[in-house]
């Protein structure tokens, strides 16, 4: 009897945990995306599930319409769509958006990587020589000095 009590309440504490642990906090994201959804306006900058980004012009109840590239095209899409809001602050204009671009624009670009020097290749080789032609250079040097005393 007692070891029935300890094996239930064994299982309501796992389920008790499972709860806290992944069912709570998937609904709690859920929440904050919906809400993320259903508070976007005009002017606000967007990044699509498929990776689409661009800006909202119009919002309806269901849908929202936004304005992608440079050649300004505008479609309509569902708010379920929308991955990402990027808000760009206060004051919804071009010079908010050209604010949070100034700082993309003076990153430091990576320097381009020069062609190896011949000096860097050579030690490659060396390394690949076996570590018996040391020596036999070193003898060869001795044999001319040889010949110059005779």
């Amino acid at each position: 009897m007692n070891n029935s009590f300890m094996s239930i309440g064994f299982l309501v504490l796992l389920l008790v945990v499972m709860y806290f642990l992944m069912i709570r906090p998937q609904k709690k994201r859920e929440k904050e995306t919906n809400q993320m959804r259903a508070g976007i306006q005009v002017g606000d900058e967007i990044i699509t599930i498929g990776g689409i980004k661009g800006k909202v012009v119009k919002t309806k109840e269901e849908s929202i319409i936004i304005q992608v590239g440079a050649d300004k095209v505008k479609f309509e899409m569902m708010r379920w769509s929308v991955s990402k809001v990027e808000r760009p602050g206060p004051g919804h204009g071009k010079a908010a958006a050209e604010e949070t671009e100034e700082p993309e624009v003076k990153k430091a670009k990576p320097k381009k990587l020069k062609k190896a020097a011949p000096a860097e290749e050579a030690p490659a080789t060396e390394e690949a020589a076996p570590v018996e032609e040391a020596p036999a250079t070193e003898e060869a040097a001795p044999a001319p000095e040889k010949a110059d005393e005779e």
